[in-house]
């Protein structure tokens, strides 16, 4: 099995965009005489699934916040939060036999890894379609598809989830979105770290990370790994992919087609609800009702969010040339475009 490790001039890639072209066009363009595994870490972003709709998935308004980005990868499956703490490992597999949607298969050599360093065989299984459980808590879950005629697959380890984030970020609390999105099904998170003997209490993410590509490619020494080396060709490549899909606004939030949402929420001037059809992310139709008191017409509000995206300095933009204060009452478009993207339920 080849390691084709997301370094550039000798530096890990940690842009999510970057991370997911590269699996991209080595899928699709790079054809080896054996197997391939991918680690790979990002800067804190959340992971999507092709089929899932980012708004059902995601607390928008903490991400913006917290500078954490949305990939839409290009297996199905569920939502996910990676960060810098944990590492993810991706294969290619020549030829599909068995494999395909064999999950416990996939786990197989990481369950033997972690049981090799402490993990209580007893409390570490594959449980449900795709997750790695431990002591009832799921430490990992995986995805997998199939592009010519090899098996893409993945999954991550949480050594050390960062619980505030990851509970933070998955917890979107609209309960009125109308959509055909395949929503992530919630599980409780573990980590690995504390099920681990004492000697590799203090492992370090790299450490861990060296340990498992050894276990996977069944060497003594990282160093001694069949690697694969992108060239200036290849990097060009995967640029290209990352710009025109993984860093898409279009790709990561556009590609459901339609779905619609109401909001309401009661502020010192008054109740206001929001109806909204969001068509690619945009807004095709927006209704503003509520019981405050204004001066001027809130349609002008209405008409001037047509066709804006979904997204928080789009909607700012539009609204500049507007004084709320004039349709709301004491309500900032600060405060107004938070509570668009808020997706609170009254």
């Amino acid at each position: 099995m080849y390691l084709i490790e997301p370094k550039r001039n000798g530096e890990w890639i940690y842009d999510p965009g970057t991370s997911m072209a590269l699996q991209e066009y080595v899928k699709d363009h790079i054809f080896l005489d054996d197997d391939v595994l991918f680690p790979y870490m990002m800067h804190p972003a959340v992971q999507i699934g092709k089929f899932q709709n980012a708004y059902e998935e995601v607390n928008q308004p903490y991400m913006d916040e917290h500078d954490i980005k949305i990939i839409r990868r290009e297996t199905g499956g569920g939502a996910i939060y990676l960060d810098d703490r944990n590492m993810s490992f991706c294969f290619l597999f020549n030829g599909t036999n068995d494999a395909y949607g064999n999950f416990e298969r996939l786990y197989e050599p990481a369950i033997k890894a972690l049981k090799n360093i402490g993990v209580d065989e007893n409390l570490l299984s594959q449980k449900g379609r795709n997750d790695l459980v431990l002591d009832g808590k799921k430490i990992s879950g995986a995805a997998m598809t199939v592009q010519k005629g090899r098996i893409y697959a993945g999954y991550s380890l949480l050594l050390d989830p960062d619980y505030e984030a990851m509970v933070s970020v998955l917890n979107p609390n609209l309960k009125k979105i109308e959509s055909h999105g395949i929503q992530s099904v919630r599980s409780r998170v573990g980590s690995i770290r504390p099920y681990l003997a004492p000697e590799y209490q203090n492992m370090t993410v790299w450490e861990f990370t060296d340990y498992m590509i050894c276990q996977l490619l069944d060497i003594d020494d990282v160093r001694e790994a069949k690697r694969y080396e992108l060239t200036p060709e290849d990097w060009a490549g995967v640029d290209k992919i990352a710009a025109e899909k993984y860093n898409s606004w279009d790709w990561n939030y556009g590609r459901f087609q339609q779905f619609g949402y109401r909001l309401t929420e009661r502020f010192p001037i008054g109740t206001v609800s929001v109806d909204l059809t969001i068509e690619h992310a945009k807004i095709a139709a927006i209704q503003i009702t509520g019981d405050f008191f204004g001066t001027k017409d809130v349609k002008e509000i209405e008409e001037a969010l047509v066709n804006v995206r979904l997204k928080k300095d789009d909607l700012l933009n539009a609204l500049e040339p507007l004084d709320l204060n004039h349709y709301f009452g004491n309500l900032t478009k600060e405060e107004f475009v938070s509570f668009i993207l808020s997706e609170k339920e009254s």
